[in-house]
């Protein structure tokens, strides 16, 4: 076997046209993800010309870009104590509008919090840290006790349906500061509308307000001070459709916007890893070709009676040929992900775009897996190649099996239900492999694969390319062994 991969090696590396055609994956991979960020601009202006505000979003305590806008009415809390309230429901709201009880560290958005809450359709929950979200029951009654609790870096939020009897939503521990904001707030978020058709989509928003009622408020350990009223996060031309009022105790508080992190989004000013790997498709075109002709090239010449004399053991030498090219395909895919990723975050940055962060090993896992999928994929050719005996017909066939369905899918060409479908089915799955962001329950938003959201894993969708491969191989193998060079 050694012989036979070194004499495919041998093969490959005399012949000019494919060393190169497969070096050229790593400058198309590259060029074409800064294609993007050097070929945008934006401009932002607020009412009557003035400036407006700054395009980068509050940033939350795990570095994730965050939603942070909603009316809090608060007293300061200094040391442990809690707030217990009676809230009413959420009537004719969106879905994932909230009300409940808030402690925060302080009033700057981005800032650590943990909230026990009733919502517009997702009953009680127990919120912290915008990104964890801990579900509790559905309220029997219209009117649904609240009570939020600390005692030394333990939170405790609690649900009761009669003020007597409670049950424990969560109990989280955050290291907050000494002085903390206690108090009720009220948010509610964008109303968004997707239409999904053949040829594009389109997303249609508009911001939302919600207004319920908090009475028997009783605290313990805040400062026995008026109710203060803080418009947090929200647009100054917006204030005015925000506040509260208090009767005699019992609080009417109407809010605005959304507590939680902002998830991707096409189109959006937020940017993610698998942006700058969006070239990794043409990348994959150029691997696929000079794969697909190195398998079939000698069969175009007639010089495969050769290769099968000196090696008779067929299957042998249809393995020499994968080991080669899916090694190689390895090495440049690999490659042109580790420079693709830092030079078009860098630009991105440049043109003013935010970046939703990655850890070291997420991106280390993109890295690795933009040289597996075009490992396995150059296999996938390379197979079928051996299989059908004509190059063109086999470039066609990996082309439009593993990068036409995934163009279609990301480029809203499809609508949802069929774009899932492609990425699920057909080798192109693979490309879930590229997926670095996460998908939020408590955030309507729009989580398709053409906003980076691909219906298997990374490693199912693998999987599935490798199963498209492993056929191929067993194909070739018996095909190469019944018929005649």
């Amino acid at each position: 076997m050694t012989n036979s991969i070194r004499a495919e090696w041998t093969k490959f590396r005399t012949v000019r046209g494919w060393v190169i055609g497969l070096l050229t994956a790593i400058p198309l991979t590259v060029l074409i993800g800064l294609l993007g960020p050097l070929g945008s601009s934006f401009d932002c202006a607020g009412p009557n010309g003035a400036q407006c505000r700054g395009n980068t979003p509050p940033i939350g305590p795990d570095g994730t870009p965050v939603f942070d806008t909603f009316y809090f009415v608060h007293r300061t809390l200094t040391g442990d104590g809690s707030v217990t309230a009676r809230v009413g429901a959420l009537r004719d709201a969106e879905p994932w509008a909230k009300a409940g009880l808030l402690l925060k560290e302080g009033t700057t958005s981005g800032s650590r919090y943990a909230a026990v809450l009733l919502t517009g359709g997702h009953g009680v929950r127990m919120q912290y840290d915008f990104t964890e979200d801990i579900a509790g029951p559905s309220p029997d009654e219209d009117r649904q006790w609240l009570r939020l609790t600390r005692e030394g870096t333990t939170l405790t939020g609690e649900t009761s349906s009669d003020g007597r009897r409670w049950s424990t939503v969560g109990t989280v521990r955050l290291d907050f500061g000494e002085r903390v904001e206690l108090g009720m707030f009220v948010s509610s978020p964008q109303h968004l509308e997707t239409s999904n058709t053949f040829g594009g989509r389109l997303d249609r928003g508009a911001p939302t307000v919600a207004t319920t009622s908090f009475d028997q408020v009783r605290t313990t350990g805040a400062a026995a001070e008026d109710w203060r009223g803080t418009a947090v996060g929200i647009d100054p031309a917006r204030e005015h459709e925000v506040g509260f009022t208090d009767d005699g105790g019992d609080l009417t508080i109407t809010g605005t916007g959304d507590i939680a992190p902002i998830p991707a989004s096409a189109g959006s000013l937020g940017k993610t890893a698998e942006n700058a790997l969006v070239g990794a498709f043409a990348g994959l075109v150029a691997v696929l070709v000079v794969a697909a002709l190195f398998a079939t090239s000698e069969y175009r010449r007639g010089i495969i009676r050769t290769s099968f004399t000196a090696n008779p053991r067929r299957g042998q030498l249809l393995a020499a040929k994968a080991v080669v090219v899916g090694g190689l395909s390895f090495v440049v895919g690999a490659v042109s992900s580790a420079l693709a990723l830092p030079l078009v975050e860098r630009a991105e940055l440049a043109e003013g775009f935010f970046q939703h962060p990655t850890t070291w090993l997420t991106e280390l896992r993109l890295v690795l897996g933009t040289g597996l999928l075009f490992a396995v994929a150059a296999v996938l050719a390379v197979a079928l190649g051996m299989f059908l005996r004509r190059g063109a017909l086999t470039v066609t066939a990996v082309v439009v099996g593993v990068v036409l369905p995934y163009l279609l899918a990301v480029a809203s060409v499809l609508p949802t239900g069929p774009a899932e479908v492609l990425v699920t089915v057909t080798p192109a799955a693979a490309f879930a492999i590229q997926q670095s962001v996460e998908e939020y329950p408590q955030v309507a938003a729009s989580y398709t694969p053409a906003d980076g959201y691909f219906p298997l894993s990374p490693t199912g969708g693998l999987v599935v390319l490798c199963g498209y491969a492993a056929v191929a191989v067993v194909l070739a193998a018996i095909a190469t062994r019944r018929r005649d060079a």
